[in-house]
């Protein structure tokens, strides 16, 4: 039975036209899946569902999820990265093409009102557990780890957090490219994330960053926040995870234009 599959041109061009056409018809695609994005279950014949292959150096997977929670892309990691996620598909006995694959960082853009002014705000929230490197406990580090970088645990959201220096947001041309990081021995920036493709923001997002000249970047480990519609219930979203120690944020200025 077809699916309700969105395959992107990238996604196509990496497996090809043949193995892409069966995938739209019904072939070897699930109809249901976990989402790599937000876990929870997806239906392909119910619901419009996104191909993402995750591709390393020798290996790639492809994983599924809601069409809501990310686009079809091509989304590059470590190779160690990809092997792990299949190593533990094999342990589990799960079908490769229902298991989500490597966590990968997910970002939102919005508005979020602090001591009276809107900032412009990014959330992050990676689509699983995230460990330090060379770590085989199996625990989410995540947090921990953003504050080994600098940012600021926020067990409430009162007040504009502090300026992370060295970091900085890049946006050209109106639209989201990269969140950049000090280079290694005060070297140039790199992306500690970047956009498959630029992501679009909002006028408004867009003003208030230009007016302020930087943007507030909150993040909080998987399934911390989910996939908020509505700017209200992000803000909702984002207090709840302050209560409950599962926030961290920093100011970072603004990179390009």
């Amino acid at each position: 039975m077809p699916r309700m599959l969105d395959l992107s041109d990238d996604v196509r061009a990496e497996i090809g036209d043949e193995e892409a056409d069966r995938l739209l018809v019904g072939d070897n695609t699930p109809g249901g899946y976990d989402c790599t994005s937000c876990r929870t279950p997806g239906d392909s014949e119910q619901e419009h569902t996104s191909t993402v292959l995750f591709v390393g150096e020798e290996t790639a997977v492809l994983a599924f999820a809601h069409a809501t929670c990310l686009p079809s892309q091509v989304v590059r990691v470590t190779e160690d990265q990809l092997q792990g996620a299949v190593r533990s598909l094999t342990e589990d006995e799960a079908p490769a093409a229902d298991a989500p694959g490597p966590a990968v960082l997910g970002v939102t853009s919005g508005l979020v009102l602090l001591e009276d002014e809107l900032h412009p705000a990014l959330v992050v929230e990676p689509t699983g557990a995230v460990a330090r490197p060379g770590s085989t406990a199996g625990v989410d580090e995540f947090l921990s780890l953003l504050l080994d970088h600098g940012f600021q645990p926020l067990p409430r959201l009162d007040a504009v957090p502090r300026v992370l220096h060295g970091w900085s947001v890049l946006v050209a041309t109106g639209q989201l490219h990269a969140i950049l990081q000090p280079g290694a021995s005060g070297g140039a920036p790199v992306a500690w994330w970047q956009a498959h493709r630029p992501l679009q923001v909002t006028d408004s997002w867009r003003t208030a960053a230009a007016k302020l000249q930087q943007v507030l970047v909150f993040a909080a480990p998987a399934g911390s926040i989910g996939r908020q519609p509505r700017e209200d219930l992000l803000r909702n979203a984002l207090d709840r995870a302050a209560a409950g120690g599962l926030l961290a944020g920093a100011a970072m200025p603004l990179s390009g234009t």
